[in-house]
């Protein structure tokens, strides 16, 4: 495993992706990036050494921006990590839940509250990210105003906790891919291990169900399988898939050897262990 002396993540301090790298790397120094791709950028220049990545939320879905930029970010997947996110509405001092008029966050943080805003018949005002959401707040200056974002926020910002776990769900899970320069080597027998890739299929009938039939004949579970546009255009199919095991391990080789038959481009993101989480 290598020394994680800085991470990247996207959003201005007190964002969720900062308190992800903070709870695996407390001693490292966090880079705040304005964008993903600048985030990636970092970790490509040495300016860090890893990326913390959402890449999908147990109540919002897909965070659409990652999925589609990973592939091409030149990085490779060493990890994962689950927070479980406990929503706060945050709001400037002394502030009463009927003074509030908009609820300020990002578009995700928005979805994963959605219910309990409509509720109490708020204005939803999206952000690039929750944290400068609360920033915001705290420039505003108005009682008028709130954000949804974290407890970390809420003490960088000097603002109140008008309501904790403010998610319409108690299951509100974000899941982060840990990206860096070079990927991990494990021994193909190694167990609990998770490999990732992005696949083309090749543009004949059945190709899909023919590429995953390798998986079932040899065992291979897959956890996650999604498509999205390729950038080529709407008639490129390219998906992304996550399934259990070293590529090297016998079930796993066999199942990916009767899978290039049927595509047109094969990239393998990442192997790397499974975390604890998924026991749950």
């Amino acid at each position: 495993m290598i020394k994680i002396n800085k991470f990247a993540f996207q959003g201005i301090n007190g964002a969720y992706s900062e308190l992800a790298g903070k709870n695996i790397y407390s001693e490292a120094k966090s880079l705040a990036c304005s964008t993903f791709e600048e985030m990636f950028q970092k970790v490509r220049d040495g300016n860090a050494d890893v990326a913390m990545v959402p890449i999908e939320n147990s109540q919002a879905g897909r965070v659409a921006d990652t999925q589609r930029l990973i592939p091409e970010s030149e990085l490779k997947i060493i990890g994962e990590y689950f927070l479980e996110v406990k929503h706060n509405l945050l709001v400037i001092p002394g502030t009463k839940l009927i003074d509030i008029k908009r609820i300020h966050s990002h578009e995700q943080g928005i979805a994963q509250c959605r219910n309990k805003i409509i509720n109490l018949n708020k204005e939803m005002i999206v952000a690039t990210d929750t944290a400068g959401a609360a920033k915001k707040i705290e420039e505003l200056n108005s009682k008028e105003d709130a954000a949804i974002a974290s407890e970390l926020s809420s003490k960088i910002y000097n603002l109140e906790i008008l309501e904790e776990n403010f998610q319409d769900s108690k299951n509100n899970v974000t899941r982060f891919l840990i990206m860096a320069e070079k990927m991990q080597n494990f021994n193909s027998d190694e167990t609990n291990l998770i490999t990732t890739l992005v696949f083309v299929v090749r543009s004949i009938p059945a190709s899909l169900y023919k590429c995953l039939g390798g998986f079932a004949s040899n065992g291979v579970n897959i956890t996650k399988l999604e498509s999205y546009v390729h950038p080529q255009g709407f008639d490129v199919a390219q998906f992304y898939i996550d399934f259990e095991g070293h590529p090297e391990n016998e079930s796993v080789k066999l199942a990916l050897e009767e899978m290039k038959f049927f595509c047109k481009q094969m990239n393998i993101l990442g192997v790397y262990k499974k975390s604890f989480f998924r026991k749950k």
